[in-house]
């Protein structure tokens, strides 16, 4: 886990517990069912509009939080969104990673959408082809809320198995890229970071399921 860039220093090892991760980023008429049955509204369109099978973004940490414990109630299942350390594990390909710079390829063309191919806007989920362990768009599309708050220094001190990001904060990870930002920005090894109350432009989703 990590990278060169210095707020992804050092790269270590660490152990994690058996979890099941979402195939696909969460789309605008998931996100939309959620708003409906809960009595929410919708946040702002991007420039865009909304496509229902476009993953779905411009939301909060909380917003995404609430969508999992909803998705929790309705289906009696313990869904969540990933720590840091499971999406990077994930992203990587886990056990049967091939050590790629992106989720599944040195390529990002073949894998992700990035503001050199994505055309300026987020894109129909599951295009691309999927990283060693099946998953589609974890490199780039939109980035993806993690539960962990984050510190450009958690590395340094971080627990080997099992981590869960400091015990405080002010602004949570997300990882992954997207449509807008550059192709570095979507390597497996980068972090970024929001507030968690406060939409963010490119912020979406995909749950975990806790394994029993």
């Amino acid at each position: 886990m990590g990278g060169t860039e210095y707020y992804e220093k050092p790269a270590h090892t660490v152990t994690i517990s058996s979890f099941k991760m979402g195939k696909y980023e969460v789309t605008v008429a998931e996100y939309k069912a959620f708003c409906n049955a809960s009595g929410r509204s919708m946040p702002s369109a991007p420039s865009w509009g909304w496509n229902d099978q476009h993953p779905m973004v411009n939301i909060s940490f909380d917003d995404a939080n609430a969508y999992c414990n909803w998705l929790s109630e309705k289906t009696g299942k313990n869904y969540r969104l990933p720590t840091e350390a499971e999406w990077e594990y994930a992203a990587r390909g886990g056990i049967k990673s091939k050590g790629y710079t992106y989720a599944g390829s040195n390529d990002l063309d073949e894998v992700g959408w990035s503001y050199n191919n994505a055309g300026g806007q987020t894109q129909t989920r599951g295009l691309k082809k999927t990283n060693e362990l099946g998953l589609y768009d974890m490199s780039g599309n939109v980035w993806e809320w993690c539960s962990d708050w984050y510190d450009a220094s958690y590395y340094s001190s971080s627990p080997s198995t099992n981590p869960q990001g400091p015990s405080s904060g002010t602004v949570h990870v997300l990882r992954g890229g997207s449509w807008s930002y550059l192709p570095e920005d979507c390597r497996v090894a980068n972090r970024n970071n929001f507030f968690r109350t406060q939409d963010y432009r490119g912020g979406g989703i995909r749950v975990v399921l806790q394994s029993k």
